[in-house]
């Protein structure tokens, strides 16, 4: 009979060791696998315009008024007094589902899908020498953002000013992965050419850094998945307490029995 509530009591621990699950160091540690192939590994970064990202567009030249117009300010107007008031701050264009943005004088430019650096050279011809001579261009995404959630510290969505991220630093942002988080299995998605396409990367290899997103782009998405421990962990939080509770009514009764 002692043999017997022992047993059962062993088949109790039993049990609930089976509600958690020991997560191993290959399962948690990043750069473990592989070699990195250097041939493989690019740090040329290039930024593309795609539709609702809103454009900084500063145009200067030795001649300033013929610059003026296409530099306009957004300001506030007063209904009462029917002044501006507050400060001018650089108008933004947005671009739009076409990929098309309305510039001054010129009117609708197609943009999406062209790099800054091409539609620096798409502005410069289009300005030089029709309007400006020789106009020194600077272009930024007002709206370059990242979006991380899943099992990290810190989900949300993020604000990149110099419009520049690996994956390894928008984790980083989002406080790093969860020890439940899978590292093995990160998914990244993005838009191209209307189009979500979903990317896979592997922390555990240094293959990452050759992926073709360990650069992110605006806009992209990044979820951690948390692993089957987790989620067991998860499914059977609301049940453990009553699981615990007839299983010690269960012993209980059964030693009562064979007493």
């Amino acid at each position: 009979m002692k043999n017997q509530r022992i047993s059962l009591n062993f088949l109790l621990l039993f049990l609930l060791i089976q509600l958690t699950s020991c997560v191993s160091k290959k399962d948690i540690v990043y750069f473990q696998n592989d070699e990195i192939d250097q041939e493989k590994v690019s740090n040329s970064y290039k930024t593309i315009i795609k539709p609702d990202d809103l454009l900084q567009i500063t145009i200067t030249a030795l001649d300033t008024e013929a610059v003026r117009p296409f530099n306009l300010s957004a300001v506030t107007y007063s209904t009462s007094s029917n002044s501006a008031i507050g400060v001018a701050q650089q108008q933004n264009y947005l671009v739009d589902n076409k990929g098309e943005i309305d510039f001054p004088v010129i009117g609708k430019l197609k943009v999406g899908g062209l790099t800054r650096d091409e539609l620096i050279d798409f502005l410069n011809s289009k300005l030089d020498p029709d309007y400006i001579k020789k106009p020194n261009i600077n272009i930024r995404i007002a709206n370059y953002k990242i979006s991380i959630f899943g099992d990290v510290a810190r989900p949300g969505s993020y604000t990149i000013p110099n419009e520049r991220i690996t994956i390894l630093e928008a984790i980083a942002l989002a406080g790093d992965l969860n020890l439940s988080g899978k590292r093995d299995n990160i998914m990244v998605q993005r838009e191209e050419d209307g189009k979500k396409i979903q990317y896979r990367v592997n922390l555990l290899s240094n293959n990452i850094n050759v992926s073709p997103v360990f650069y992110l782009q605006q806009n992209d998405v990044v979820y951690v998945e948390p692993n089957y421990a987790r989620i067991q962990t998860a499914s059977s939080n609301s049940n453990t307490s009553l699981f615990i509770s007839v299983t010690g009514l269960i012993i209980t009764i059964v030693s009562l029995i064979t007493k």
